[in-house]
This record gives structure tokens, C-alpha cells and sequence, in this order.
């Protein structure tokens, strides 16, 4: 029998812990690598290098967990941010009520000196564009005057 090289179990790892503490009514909190090349996080919430992210489905919108990256956005201080986490930056999961989840184990697919990248080793901030957001909530809700058009007839 000829050896194979095996997918990273990592994404179907994350998947199952991710639906079964949700379907437990459970937060589910991920720990990410914030040094990992390619991560997209606020950094002005990254401590020590890393980062826990509230995953649960009322707290994130659009989210993907698929086997190369875990993509959603989130509000942080009322901003909209988009979030990119590649999985090998996915360290752990966890209930944030119980602390019941898993560490990921290192695996070589994730191994950072192996990367095809061209983007330097540490975290990228978020781009977020909070000023056009307000912008266009205003124009919406003050929609810009118009002079009268109606004149008074003797």
C-alpha cells in the first residue's frame, strides 16, 4: 500500500468543536496566532501576540470555516471589520462558559518556514473604513435638503 499525504485535520477538527459547543448553546472562542503571515485581526486587541475571537453566531456575520482560512466580519467598538484567519494561525477552541474545547496539535501543512508567501511574518491590521460607513448612515438619515419648489399664487 502506497503512503499518502493526508489533508491537515485541523479545519474538520475546528468544524466538529465549532457545531457541537453551538448546538450545546455554548460561546465558542477561538485563539489565533496573531504572527502567523496573512492573519487580518485588529491589533489594537491582539495581546501577546495572540487573540480570542468571539465566534458564536450572533456575535459574527458571514462566517466560512473552510480548510485553507476561517473568514467572517465582526463588530469591534461599533466597527464593521472583515477578519481573515489562515487555519494554520487557528490555535485552539473553547466554551468560553466551561473552557471545554481543543488545542491544535502542530502539523506540517501550517509549518510557517514551508509557506509560499510573499507577505512578512506578522500580523496585518484590519482595513476598515469606519468614516464611509458614517457617512453613508447619515446621508441616510438626513437626506440632503431641497429648496421648495411650490410657490404662493395670488
Amino acid at each position: 500500500m502506497a503512503i499518502t499525504t493526508q489533508t491537515p485535520k485541523r479545519p474538520y477538527l475546528l468544524r466538529a468543536y465549532f457545531d457541537w459547543l453551538v448546538d450545546n448553546d455554548l460561546t465558542p472562542y477561538l485563539v489565533v496566532d496573531a504572527n502567523y503571515p496573512e492573519v487580518e485581526v485588529p491589533v489594537e486587541y491582539v495581546r501577546d501576540g495572540q487573540i480570542v475571537l468571539n465566534l458564536s453566531p450572533n456575535a459574527v456575520g458571514n462566517l466560512s470555516l473552510g480548510n485553507e482560512k476561517i473568514l467572517f466580519s465582526a463588530r469591534f467598538q461599533g466597527v464593521i471589520r472583515h477578519i481573515v484567519i489562515p487555519l494554520g494561525a487557528a490555535m485552539a477552541i473553547y466554551a468560553r462558559e466551561n473552557g471545554d474545547g481543543v488545542m491544535f496539535e502542530p502539523e506540517d501543512a501550517y509549518d510557517i518556514e514551508q509557506l509560499d508567501t510573499e507577505q512578512p511574518i506578522g500580523f496585518q491590521d484590519v482595513v476598515d473604513t469606519p468614516k464611509k460607513a458614517k457617512s453613508e448612515q447619515e446621508k441616510a438619515k438626513n437626506p440632503a435638503k431641497k429648496t421648495p419648489h411650490l410657490r404662493i399664487l395670488d
